[in-house]
């Protein structure tokens, strides 16, 4: 299990919990609040994690980030890091941490923006169908699930790297938290659901263990 360099000096490491991120700029990083809840069960049956069902929410520019090694940010327009946000958000990162940025439509224009801040040398970079996130432990041959239409372009996902470590994955045109609800939410069929939780159960195990 990975330490923070924060906490190195206390012994302490992560906790096998994840935690939403709460972020600047009227976006409404709340949406979807039966998606990580759904997700988690899912893990925590499948894939022998034990993690909270109830997630904590955590301010981007906050210490409390350091506590978790998988934030995850959604939303579906504006977002805004402070120059303090994105130092925090960087250190994060590059301590260990894994941020999943979840297109929930509408945000790509200003979270791409707002990552120059973090990482102005960095850029956004698309996975191969082969990278690691989408065969361990479900396999996705063609990549990244396509979940809800919105504009009908093909999925993709896009990352960030440090030391050939992916520490950033953002979801595009796919909505993998959609699929996460509550069935009733969208009436997405059983399979499309299946889908995203089986997508999202490769993203908690790669953000724990790598």
């Amino acid at each position: 299990m990975l330490c923070f360099g924060l906490f190195l000096t206390t012994g302490n490491c992560f906790t096998q919990e994840l935690a939403i991120l709460k972020y600047k700029g009227g976006g409404d990083w709340y949406s979807n609040p039966t998606a990580l809840p759904n997700l988690i069960t899912f893990c925590n049956q499948n894939i022998k994690t034990r993690i909270d069902v109830k997630p904590q929410t955590v301010e981007v520019g906050s210490t409390d980030i350091f506590q978790f090694p998988l934030l995850h940010m959604t939303g579906h327009g504006h977002v805004f890091f402070s120059e303090t946000d994105a130092e925090n958000l960087r250190n994060y990162l590059l301590s260990g941490g894994f941020l999943h940025i979840d297109d929930n439509y509408g945000m790509q224009p200003f979270i791409t923006k707002e990552l120059k801040k973090v990482f102005p040398d960095k850029d956004l970079v698309e996975l191969a169908s082969n990278h690691k996130i989408f065969n361990e432990p479900y396999r996705f041959p063609k990549g990244l699930p396509k979940i809800h239409e919105h504009d009908g372009k093909r999925p993709q996902a896009f990352g960030i790297f440090h030391d050939d470590r992916l520490i950033l994955l953002f979801t595009f045109e796919s909505d993998l938290g959609d699929g996460w609800e509550d069935a009733e939410v969208h009436n997405d069929p059983v399979e499309v659901r299946e889908k995203a939780l089986k997508m999202g159960a490769n993203i908690v195990k790669y953000a724990f263990e790598n």
